[in-house]
């Protein structure tokens, strides 16, 4: 079990030491080091990042998720999808350990993973270098450094990489204190300062064990390179890396310091922010949904999707959420990059915009299984690519043409050559609007007449509607309007289900038939996009509805899977995107005291860093690929509303 760091003063630069780290003998401790467990849970992690691509640092101190150059990249380290052939990057004490702890540094994304052992305590520093804003000379260096706090602290570190998701073979090559892995595609070198030998299976990998006392350090840095590169001629010394050290925190707090937000959940509000912008790639201004592929939404189960995309469904939210907290450059980058896609929109089966797209705008996301991977903990098939990608759903519309609205309200407002290519969108939604779809939830049984779908259809033509008023820009005022009106009468006529008392997720099938008694938490975001006021009675019977089917003591499931049928074998857990939106829910509907219970439990649900993965399971773990980006988008929003309405 991890905690947060203690009162005191957190971890700083190394100390300066009189000598190095010594090599030492990499035989455990008599007594004996626990074995560890092959997979941590998902939420025993923290993420760190270099705005190009992140990876995952488990509590023990290992790295078994990272991909490499960019976010979408194969894995090199995929020991969280498969612990024998997936790869890892061990740091490990050769004696027992009492406790660890993890935490950032503070106001950064630099985490410090701390253990308690018999002969004292030692910390690992991990982060990626970002020296500054857009840096055209960026160079990609993951850096660990071991600090031996108390004590004397003799530790071993194992580099296992398998590269292209465990399939592709590399060659080893040691010189000194350089490992250097060679592949078909990438060279992955790890300089230390220790000498390197052989290690694991086929001697493929390259271990070093060393000792350090009180006060002195070891470093490591790992690069990646295209095989016909040239190897780096930068020698990462202390001093260097205490430079890169320095650079980082200050690159991460002047940025954080752009915030606007001062209310009460300022720690959780900042994380989250800090979070985000490590799911930004900052070359193109995309922002990915999560870091992570095949995590699984049920233990053992097939809910595993990759998704290192971009989801168009996140814009509306993003831009929300950044402009809230002042963060305006991070808006207008994912607005371009927004934009630019808008741009590469082609007509097909699913319309002329796309679920999701890659970081650099491509949409064909062809979806193929590896089944040599078992999966987390044998949670199989690992997808790569995700089939969402070909799907129909209608909702995404409106979802970008909130965020064309927002950015214009409060950003430098959209060119031309935007507004015609959203006018060219909406033509062909006006003609489409009334069609099945797979909505927000990705369903995989087929195409229904979803509610929510609807409802955002209907935000899509009502932004429209309103940019054209507020700018004098052309538009086709009159059928815009009518379509609008149409979309609204037919949810309120075939979207409401009399018996429960409650709008639904999919509408009647006929004019005189109830629509079938399925809630849906995405309803709860129909006062937010103004569809509905809150003070709505239909809507309050809504959220009451909602509150007494699918909400377990402050947690929610977006729907009944038992009841909707969504294609799927298996459960799945509560979802914090929907326990923030149902937050928002009780503070827009004046409900601000529950509101804030419910805030403040869904907080205690986080991992020990302040992040979440996509699903909290019914025992209360993280569930699904982590973190999440939409579910902090939701805690930020949810927490900025509750604050202005408690005043």
């Amino acid at each position: 079990m991890t905690h947060t760091a203690p009162p005191g003063p957190g971890p700083g630069p190394a100390p300066e030491a009189t000598s190095g780290p010594t090599p030492a003998d990499p035989t455990p401790c008599p007594e004996g080091a626990e074995a560890p467990h092959p997979y941590l849970p998902i939420g025993e992690h923290g993420i760190i990042g270099d705005l190009r691509t992140a990876a995952l640092v488990g509590t023990d101190g290992r790295i078994d998720w990272f991909c490499a150059p960019r976010f979408d990249s194969p894995s090199l380290f995929g020991g969280l999808l498969d612990a024998e052939k997936g790869g890892s990057w061990r740091m490990d004490p050769l004696c027992a350990v009492a406790s660890r702890q993890q935490f950032y540094f503070p106001d950064t994304n630099i985490l410090v993973t701390r253990m308690l052992t018999e002969d004292g305590i030692v910390e690992v520093q991990d982060f990626m270098p970002v020296l500054r804003p857009r840096d055209p000379h960026h160079q990609q260096r993951l850096v660990r450094r071991v600090v031996a706090v108390r004590g004397r602290m003799r530790m071993r570190s194992l580099v296992a990489p398998r590269m292209d998701y465990g399939r592709a073979p590399h060659r080893l090559t040691l010189d000194g204190d350089l490992a250097e892995f060679t592949g078909e595609h990438l060279v992955v070198s790890v300089r230390s300062g220790l000498p390197w030998r052989q290690a694991g299976p086929e001697g493929r990998d390259a271990e070093t064990a060393f000792a350090l006392k009180e006060g002195e350090s070891a470093l490591f840095v790992l690069q990646t390179r295209d095989p016909g590169e040239e190897r780096p001629r930068e020698e990462i010394t202390p001093e260097r890396a205490e430079d890169l050290f320095r650079a980082t925190v200050t690159f991460w707090r002047n940025w954080l310091a752009h915030s606007t937000y001062t209310g009460r959940w300022r720690e959780m509000v900042h994380r989250s922010a800090l979070t985000l912008k490590l799911l930004t790639h900052e070359p193109t201004g995309a922002l990915v949904a999560a870091p992570t592929l095949g995590l699984p939404e049920q233990l053992g189960g097939v809910r595993n999707w990759d998704y290192r995309y971009v989801w168009i469904r996140d814009a509306a939210f993003s831009l929300y959420a950044l402009l809230r907290l002042g963060f305006t450059d991070e808006a207008e980058a994912f607005f371009d990059w927004l934009a630019r896609s808008v741009r590469h929109c082609e007509d097909g089966s699913a319309g002329p915009l796309r679920v999701l797209y890659s970081i650099d705008g491509r949409s064909d996301l062809a979806e193929e299984e590896l089944p040599h991977l078992e999966g987390y903990r044998g949670s199989s098939p690992v997808r790569v690519g995700n089939r969402a990608s070909g799907q129909l759903q209608l909702d995404v519309y409106g979802e970008l043409f909130d965020a064309a609205y927002l950015f214009n309200k409060y950003g430098d407002g959209i060119s031309w050559e935007t507004w015609s290519d959203l006018v060219e969108v909406l033509d062909w939604l006006l003609d489409h609007w009334d069609s099945a779809d797979e909505s927000i939830w990705e369903a995989r049984s087929g195409p229904h007449r979803h509610t929510y779908s609807r409802v955002m259809c209907w935000v899509a033509v009502e932004r429209m509607v309103r940019i054209a008023r507020q700018r004098g820009l052309p538009a086709d005022l009159v059928r815009w309007t009518s379509v609008r009106d149409e979309i609204f009468r037919q949810v309120m006529a075939e979207g409401w289900n009399e018996r429960l008392g409650s709008f639904v997720q999919r509408l009647a099938d006929g004019a005189d038939e109830q629509p079938p008694e399925i809630l849906d938490a995405a309803l709860l975001l129909m006062p937010m996009v103004k569809f509905l006021s809150p003070r709505d009675e239909r809507f309050r019977s809504t959220l009451r509805a909602i509150s007494e089917g699918l909400v377990a003591d402050s947690l929610v499931f977006r729907y009944d899977a038992s009841v909707a049928g969504d294609g799927l074998d298996g459960t799945e857990g509560t979802f914090s995107l929907c326990s923030f939106w149902w937050v928002e829910a009780l503070t827009r509907t004046g409900q601000t005291e529950d509101a804030r219970l419910a805030l403040e439990k869904t907080f205690t649900f986080a991992n020990h860093l302040g992040q979440y993965a996509e699903q909290v399971g019914v025992t209360g773990e993280q569930l699904g690929n982590f973190p999440q980006a939409l579910t902090h988008l939701a805690l930020i929003s949810a927490a900025v509303n509750l604050d202005r309405a408690m005043g």
